[in-house]
């Protein structure tokens, strides 16, 4: 069976043009990027390199990338780096964050530190003014995704970056879900803190990296060589560094040409269920271009992922992160509310690299004729 892989917010394929460069990196770079001799400089090269890619890719200043192991460690070092670093107690957050932010969060509530975690409409928007209204004197952190990966509802992070703009709180925004798919300016967005994930833009899993701004602390999580400018300890990984910058610098030259697809292909989704009859909405508004989070009326969504799977095509009721766990979806929670259907129709199906046209029309073809289907049991 051919599958149709329509899960691209939860990983991604890597490109074969990354996988080339990791490769090559793996046979060829093997060096320590921090030894002196000539082996190591090599390795040093290739790394300052990447760094400086990346760096432009988001408006930054090369010394502010700091080389993670992907979107829950620079996730987590923005938030208990702050932390450690600031007098005050507290943190302001949404109640849609990926849970590498919320568990973070309540970790440091269980340390003694009060959270206040922002609601959000139906549409699963946080509203800047109610983080003003939060602000406290002691607010050290707020930490408010750019792009949510479950219903893709485009945060207000540009408008809450003015905002914060000029206070002593760190705005950290997790930009894991669009980086890549998004133009992103640091100085546009006002953010001091900013994660990303090589896997989700068809890079190579176990690398990314946090934007940290010029002049914002952060104590280390981790303790050992002096590397990352004495940020994060570890010898870094060169060939899988440089395959993220070559998955970044691919996305750069396609992102317009994509986001037209990927609407494209929402249309198609959209128009086939219609033209089926099949009863459905579509959750969240300003989505990311990448993401169609549907409410099909009549369905349970676990029966239903698995007769798309069996018909071959792969997709998601909301995060990968959390894909064990018998809990519902807490965005779609703070969303409808607990009782709401919406929590137990809403199927997440997410577009990126090696899709056609066919395929989609293929998919969206076998998902109304299944929705239509269990709809009736």
């Amino acid at each position: 069976m051919n599958r149709i892989y329509l899960d691209h917010a939860a990983t991604s394929p890597m490109h074969p043009e990354v996988v080339e460069t990791f490769s090559k990196r793996l046979a060829e770079i093997f060096g320590n990027p921090s030894s002196i001799h000539g082996t190591g400089r090599e390795a040093r090269k290739v790394l300052d390199e990447s760094r400086s890619l990346l760096a432009k890719s988001i408006n930054a200043d090369d010394p502010e990338i700091i080389f993670t192991s992907g979107g829950t460690e620079a996730d987590n070092l923005a938030i208990f780096g702050t932390a450690l670093k600031r007098e005050g107690r507290h943190i302001i957050t949404s109640q849609i964050e990926h849970h590498a932010v919320l568990h973070a969060c309540q970790k440091l509530e269980r340390d003694g530190y009060e959270v206040t975690y922002l609601p959000v409409g139906s549409d699963g928007l946080v509203k800047a003014d109610d983080v003003k209204k939060a602000l406290r004197d002691d607010t050290i952190l707020v930490t408010v995704m750019l792009g949510n990966n479950e219903v893709g509802s485009m945060q207000p992070i540009a408008e809450i970056g003015a905002i914060l703009e000029g206070t002593e709180t760190v705005f950290h925004t997790d930009a894991v879900q669009a980086y890549g798919v998004l133009p992103i300016d640091v100085e546009e967005l006002k953010v001091d803190l900013l994660s990303v994930s090589a896997h989700k833009l068809n890079g190579p899993k176990g690398v990314g990296f946090l934007y940290q701004r010029k002049g914002v602390s952060l104590a280390p999580l981790s303790y050992g060589g002096e590397q990352e400018r004495k940020r994060r300890a570890g010898t870094e990984n060169v060939p899988a560094i440089s395959a993220f910058a070559k998955a970044v610098s691919l996305s750069l030259q396609t992102m317009e040409q994509k986001a037209a697809d990927y609407q494209q292909y929402k249309e198609i989704f959209k128009g086939t269920l219609n033209e089926a009859g099949v009863d459905y909405k579509e959750n969240g508004s300003n989505q990311l271009p990448h993401i169609l989070n549907l409410s099909i009326k009549g369905i349970e969504i676990e029966s239903f992922l698995v007769n798309l799977d069996i018909a071959g095509i792969s997709a998601s009721s909301g995060s990968a992160c959390t894909a064990g766990s018998i809990d519902p979806s807490h965005v779609l929670v703070a969303m409808y509310g607990e009782q709401a259907d919406e929590i137990r129709n809403s199927i997440r199906f997410s577009f990126g690299y090696g899709l056609t046209l066919e395929q989609v029309q293929q998919a969206a073809e076998k998902t109304a004729q299944i929705s239509k289907r269990l709809a009736l049991k």
